[in-house]
């Protein structure tokens, strides 16, 4: 390398090795057309999650004694809220999130607070949900949310301070943190299926940041053994269990949900019943507006729909991991991947529960299944991933300038807006 090429790399190093340590996020000059089909996908799956309600909102009305468009305007109520929840998060600087996530901690504990001293409804008694009046608030979303951005944050100012190996200052928290949830979430409010969600979030989130895999295999054990031990003094969990390896010997019991859920899949065929048709929702199946929407769903339009909704699946996650991949921080790219392992591990169970893959655990498929806080709190976290997209790095289509790819700088035309595809920037320089 010669002495000019030297002196250049050690500017362009400086410079960028100077914002990181002022703590100055360069993203604002950086600032570019966002990713809009990530906005796109998930537009199409809340209006396919409004037409299936839709289509059986008689049914729906009929079991629950209420009016046949009772669910349906609760579920433009609750995009409504999404749509205000993903404007606000698209707009409102991220590191005002990141500076003031404190305060969304605190509203989430307050939160499942609130939900665990408040009285259940018989029909679901569990400690889960705040409710006001016909209105209900299930707090584990928020709980998910404020945990995400809280990890983001952990994890990358220990990655800035050289800490992310550091037993003490940093298993040890995240240790403490999954006890914490395993205790509320798990114990007190019975939702082991959010209690997976939340661990594997976490899990996840670690070792992207580098945390070493012999400790994640340790904490891995212990929570192995933690979750045989809750199922175990649980007989409904064991049942489960029971349930999900022997179906077919328990449909009239305790593995109604899933033969009826397999029922209704397989009646879909290739091309499915319709919208018009279909029976599995006329108190055949439990919570067919919620857990088991997928399948009503693959009754309705068949393989070939369900296909096409997978496919919707898999067009989101590309997107997100490829801003993910371009993030220009590493609480950014934390932020990111904790969005989608999120959306992806909700979307696995519940469709890996409808099919007879995994047992039921009472997760909602993003963006699709009825209920106002699951869909606000996705779209609330799409939104800011959103806003991420507009940072994104970029380089020149074969250009070999490593030096400015290494320098985490984006280039423009003369009228400022991006050209060129986006590269994988070494993390390393990443604040």
């Amino acid at each position: 390398m010669s002495p000019h090429n030297q002196t250049l790399k050690k500017r362009f190093r400086f410079d960028w090795r100077s914002l990181i340590e002022k703590n100055v996020e360069p993203i604002n000059a950086r600032r570019h057309k966002p990713d809009n089909w990530l906005m796109v996908i998930c537009a199409i799956m809340l209006v396919i999650g409004l037409v299936i309600i839709y289509s059986i909102s008689p049914a729906l009305g009929l079991t629950s004694g209420t009016s046949g468009s009772y669910f349906v305007e609760r579920q433009v109520l609750a995009i409504v809220l999404a749509i205000v929840a993903f404007l606000i998060t698209a707009n409102i600087p991220l590191d005002q999130w990141r500076k003031y996530y404190k305060y969304l901690i605190l509203a989430a504990i307050l939160a499942t607070m609130v939900a665990v001293v408040l009285p259940v409804n018989p029909n679901y008694p569990a400690h889960r949900w705040v409710r006001l009046g016909s209105l209900s608030f299930e707090s584990v979303d928020l709980l998910i949310f404020a945990i995400l951005i809280w990890m983001a944050h952990f994890l990358a100012l220990r990655m800035k301070k050289g800490l992310i190996t550091n037993f003490r200052k940093t298993a040890v928290p995240l240790f403490a943190l999954l006890i914490g949830v395993g205790v509320v979430v798990a114990g007190i409010q019975s939702d082991l299926g959010s209690t997976g969600v939340i661990v594997i979030m976490i899990t996840v989130l670690a070792f992207v940041a580098g945390l070493p895999f012999r400790r994640i295999v340790i904490i891995g054990g212990i929570i192995a053994a933690l979750t045989v031990v809750a199922i175990a003094i649980a007989p409904y969990r064991i049942a489960r269990v029971e349930t999900f390896l022997h179906p077919d010997t328990n449909c009239l019991t305790t593995g109604y949900q899933e033969c009826q859920a397999i029922i209704g899949v397989g009646s879909g065929g290739i091309a499915g019943l319709g919208l018009g048709s279909g029976v599995q929702a006329y108190g055949y199946l439990p919570e067919a507006d919620n857990d088991s929407i997928f399948a009503i769903y693959a009754e309705k339009f068949g393989f070939i729909g369900s296909i096409i909704l997978l496919a919707l699946f898999g067009a989101l996650f590309t997107r997100i991991s490829k801003i993910a991949d371009k993030a220009p921080d590493n609480f950014s790219r934390l932020f990111v991947v904790g969005v989608l392992v999120w959306i992806s591990i909700e979307a696995l169970i519940n469709i890996g529960a409808m099919i007879g893959l995994l047992p039921l655990k009472g997760i909602t498929l993003p963006f699709i299944s009825y209920g106002g806080t699951s869909v606000v709190f996705f779209a609330a976290a799409i939104g800011l991933v959103y806003q991420i997209s507009r940072y994104t790095l970029y380089n020149v289509p074969g250009s070999e300038n490593s030096l400015t790819r290494r320098a985490g700088i984006n280039d423009y035309s003369s009228h400022g807006r991006r050209i060129g595809r986006a590269y994988h920037p070494d993390l390393g320089d990443r604040s």
